[in-house]
């Protein structure tokens, strides 16, 4: 009987098996035409994640080199997206600027997937008593809104960069360790897990060979579509003045620095302001596609 419903091409683990066999030439044509929208998404990440490697070099002018014989000066051939109040020019803090979202990114999302990992597979393979206290402490820190309690760390250990990927990252654990939780319940009681146990492997092993690697592909999607969030996180601590410090050139300081410029000088808010937009929008693209690709439902 149990042979029957995995062999039924209907099954969602037949199907996915069905599309795991696929060469990776199929696997990543279904990718782009499974949403044409996944194209776009791949093309602004790779396009930040370059810029984030490469900015300084592709940079025209010094990030933080000042000319004031060009203060404010409008977009032109010679600045394409015109110059800031210290006559600095947009672009190349723009471009400058990438490595630090991204930098904010990873390290957040590292901090967040390390502690939300961990005590997800705890709560969800011991349960019981460990359980019952590790999503106590998960509910309390949802029960207030991460930007806020972000700003609330950043203030107490001071403005700076590092600070707010601290914070940030001190907040961005509990989604992750519900879902890996989620995932462990469901998991755990498989009849693969039940034969590990039949076999005497230990619990140690139970959840970094059996358990974990089952996890890795919501996982892959939370953290595509979280690095968006990130980033805007970011931008808006550096905006109220608790992220990056001038003259550092991230793109929420950027935008702060703007504020008293908007209506005589737009560039100097709308450039940075849409290099947020694309990566978040990027990413999200990004991680939607993913989401529908990794379903086996979706499967062709």
């Amino acid at each position: 009987m149990g042979t029957a419903i995995i062999t039924d091409p209907r099954h969602p683990v037949a199907a996915e098996l069905e599309v795991a066999r696929r060469p990776l030439g199929w696997q990543m044509r279904r990718f782009f035409l499974l949403r044409p929208l996944n194209l776009v998404g791949t093309i602004l990440v790779v396009l930040v994640i370059l810029l984030a490697i490469f900015g300084d070099l592709l940079a025209p002018y010094g990030p933080l080199k000042p000319s004031y014989g060009e203060i404010l000066a409008a977009p032109s051939p010679a600045h394409l997206f015109g110059t800031d109040q210290f006559g600095r020019d947009v672009l190349s803090r723009i471009l400058s600027g990438a490595k630090y979202s991204m930098q904010v990114a990873a390290v957040v999302l590292l901090m967040g997937v390390g502690i939300g990992v961990v005590l997800g597979l705890l709560a969800g393979y011991v349960g019981g008593a460990v359980d019952e206290a590790l999503m106590r402490l998960t509910d309390i820190f949802l029960a207030f809104p991460a930007l806020v309690l972000a700003m609330a760390i950043t203030a107490t250990l001071g403005a700076s960069l590092g600070n707010t990927m601290l914070a940030l990252g001190a907040v961005w654990w509990p989604w992750y360790a519900r879902l890996v939780r989620g995932q462990v319940l469901s998991i755990r009681e498989m009849a693969f897990i039940e034969a590990a146990r039949a076999a005497g492997v230990g619990g140690g092993r139970m959840l970094r060979r059996h358990i974990l690697p089952e996890t890795i592909a919501p996982i892959v999607v939370q953290i595509s579509l979280d690095v968006g969030y990130v980033v805007l996180a970011n931008s808006s601590l550096s905006f109220i003045g608790l992220g990056a410090q001038p003259p550092l050139p991230e793109w929420g300081a950027m935008i702060t620095d703007a504020q008293s410029y908007v209506r005589d000088a737009w560039w100097t808010a709308t450039f940075p302001g849409l290099a947020i937009t694309l990566t978040a929008i990027g990413f999200n693209l990004l991680g939607d596609g993913l989401r529908d690709f990794l379903d086996p439902r979706t499967a062709d």
